[in-house]
């Protein structure tokens, strides 16, 4: 059978002629998805929206540019579109957060009982800062953020230029940084984890 493609664009382009070739792709990037997904939905929608992306991309395999090794930041922009189709239910439970503490997505820096009350503050402020922010600028934010992507990864994803990918980031930065207010701890530990690009 010979060596499997070594990049993305060579796996959708022999999918289309052997369709479970399309399997790679799952396996390469699907825990990933769902890894974005989770953090920005929960659970409860992980697996349905990774799912769903995956049955999105095959059904759009041929429309494909096979000029771009990495299918991630298609993607990824096909994951940010079915989210936002959740977006309410992302910013209620952004709200939530804020008003309780409590965050139904994830378990995260509560764990350690040394970090729980710091923590706990911080999420607050934090998740009732990123519910506040317009869609567009959140997708941004989260995909730098969460997903680890370099600007042109964004752009690539959302389907816009670099520049409007800068000024969102740049927006969505500015609004953390006003309504986290001056505390150092904050700012540098959440705004400096979108810095790079």
């Amino acid at each position: 059978m010979g060596d499997p493609p070594t990049d993305d664009a060579l796996v959708i382009q022999e999918s289309l002629e052997r369709p479970e070739m399309f399997a790679r792709l799952y396996d390469r990037h699907a825990a990933e998805i769902h890894r974005y997904v989770m953090r920005r939905l929960g659970d409860s929608h992980a697996d349905d929206i990774t799912a769903q992306t995956f049955l999105i991309a095959f059904r759009n395999r041929a429309r494909y540019d096979v000029a771009r090794a990495s299918a991630r930041p298609w993607l990824y922009g096909i994951a940010s579109n079915l989210i936002g189709s959740h977006r309410r239910s992302e910013v209620r439970a952004l709200r939530a957060l804020a008003r309780t503490g409590v965050d139904p997505v994830a378990e995260s820096w509560s764990e350690r009982a040394d970090e729980r009350v710091t923590a706990e503050a911080s999420q607050q402020a934090l998740a009732g800062a990123i519910a506040a922010l317009p869609g567009k600028d959140r997708h941004v934010l989260l995909l730098v953020a969460w997903a680890d992507f370099t600007y042109q990864e964004c752009a690539d994803a959302l389907g816009v230029p670099v520049g409007t990918v800068r000024s969102r980031l740049n927006r969505a930065r500015r609004k953390m940084r006003a309504a986290l207010g001056a505390d150092p701890t904050l700012v540098n530990d959440y705004t400096g984890a979108v810095t790079h690009g």
